[in-house]
C-alpha cells in the first residue's frame, strides 16, 4: 500500500504560493488546508476560495482536509455559531475537492474533572457529525490538549458513542505524549484503529514536552506507522510540524524546519518499506 502525504502548509509561510513551492521541492502534492495569507479557513470569504482553487490547479496540488478550528471553543458556549461555521466549511470543502475536515471536542474548564461534561460534547459532536452527515463530510476528530478528547479513552469514547460514520479519528502522537499518555502507540492506537481516518506526525519528548521531528521524541511513531503498513493503511500522513512556534491555534516551523520535519518521515517511511507519494 502506498500512503499519501501532506501537511500544513502554513507552518511553512502565511503566503499560499511559498507554502505550494516547499510542497513541491519535497515532492509532497497536498496540503491541509488551516491558514493562508495569515486568513483561517473557516473564515475565507468567496474570492479567497477562488484564489485558493486556482493556485492549487496552477501548482497541480489538491488539498487533503481542511484543518479547521471547528470545536475549539468552551464547551459552555453557545453552539450555533459553530454549527453554521461547519456548514461555511462544507462549502469550502466541496469547492477545493476534500470531503475530509479535522475536528475537536471542546476546551474544558481549567480544574474540573471531564466527566462532568461528557454529556455535552457528546450532544455537541452529534450535533456537528449531524451536519456533516448532510453535507457528504468526515469529520476527524484530533486528540488535543485542554479538550474533552485529549486522552485515548475518551477520544475512542467520542466516536463509538455519537455512532456515526461521519465521525471519524484523526492520531497525533505528540498531543498524547503533551497530555501525559506514555505510550501513544501502546495506549492509543488499538482503541482507536478501528475509527482511524487520517494521521497527523509530528513527535514530542515527555520529559519537557518539546515537539522534535517524527522519530526523535517519546510518541512512538515509528511503531504506529508500521502498524498502519501492516493494516494495508493507505490514506493521507499529514505533517504539522510545530518546530518552531507550537501555539493553542496552530504552529509555525518555516521552510527550512518544514523540510527537516519531512525528511524525518520520509526517512522512517523508507526505513520500515512504505511507499509513499
Amino acid at each position: 500500500m502506498t500512503v499519501i502525504l501532506s501537511g500544513f502548509a502554513d507552518e511553512i509561510s502565511p503566503d499560499l504560493d511559498a507554502q505550494l513551492e516547499v510542497l513541491a521541492e519535497q515532492s509532497i502534492r497536498h496540503l491541509e488546508l488551516r491558514s493562508a495569507w495569515s486568513v483561517n479557513v473557516a473564515d475565507f470569504d468567496s474570492s479567497q476560495v477562488s484564489r485558493v482553487r486556482r493556485a492549487l490547479d496552477g501548482a497541480g496540488m489538491a488539498v487533503s482536509a481542511i484543518g479547521s478550528p471547528i470545536g475549539k471553543i468552551p464547551v459552555d458556549a453557545p453552539l450555533g455559531p459553530e454549527l453554521d461555521r461547519l456548514r461555511r466549511i462544507a462549502d469550502i470543502a466541496a469547492a477545493l475537492g476534500t470531503s475530509l475536515v479535522r475536528v475537536f471536542s471542546f476546551f474544558l474548564p481549567p480544574g474540573r474533572p471531564p466527566g462532568e461534561f461528557r454529556g455535552p460534547v457528546l450532544d455537541r459532536m452529534a450535533a456537528l457529525a449531524g451536519i456533516a452527515e448532510e453535507r457528504g463530510l468526515v469529520l476527524a476528530h484530533e486528540n488535543e490538549k485542554e479538550i474533552y478528547g485529549d486522552v485515548p479513552e475518551r477520544c475512542a469514547e467520542i466516536i463509538r458513542v455519537v455512532g456515526s460514520p461521519a465521525l471519524r479519528a484523526t492520531f497525533d502522537a505528540a498531543n498524547f505524549v503533551q497530555c501525559g499518555v506514555a505510550a501513544p502507540h501502546d495506549e492509543a492506537y488499538p482503541l482507536l484503529a478501528p475509527y482511524l481516518e487520517y494521521l497527523q506526525v509530528k513527535d514530542a519528548l515527555a520529559a519537557t514536552g518539546a515537539v522534535v521531528p517524527a522519530g526523535q521524541g517519546d510518541g512512538q511513531v515509528r511503531l504506529t506507522l508500521a502498524a498502519l503498513h501492516d493494516a494495508g493503511f493507505a490514506g493521507f500522513v499529514s505533517l504539522e510540524p510545530h518546530l518552531a512556534v507550537a501555539g493553542r491555534f496552530g504552529g509555525f516551523s518555516g521552510p527550512g524546519d518544514f523540510a527537516r520535519a519531512a525528511s524525518a518521515l520520509k526517512g522512517l517511511l523508507d526505513d520500515l518499506g512504505m511507499s509513499w507519494r
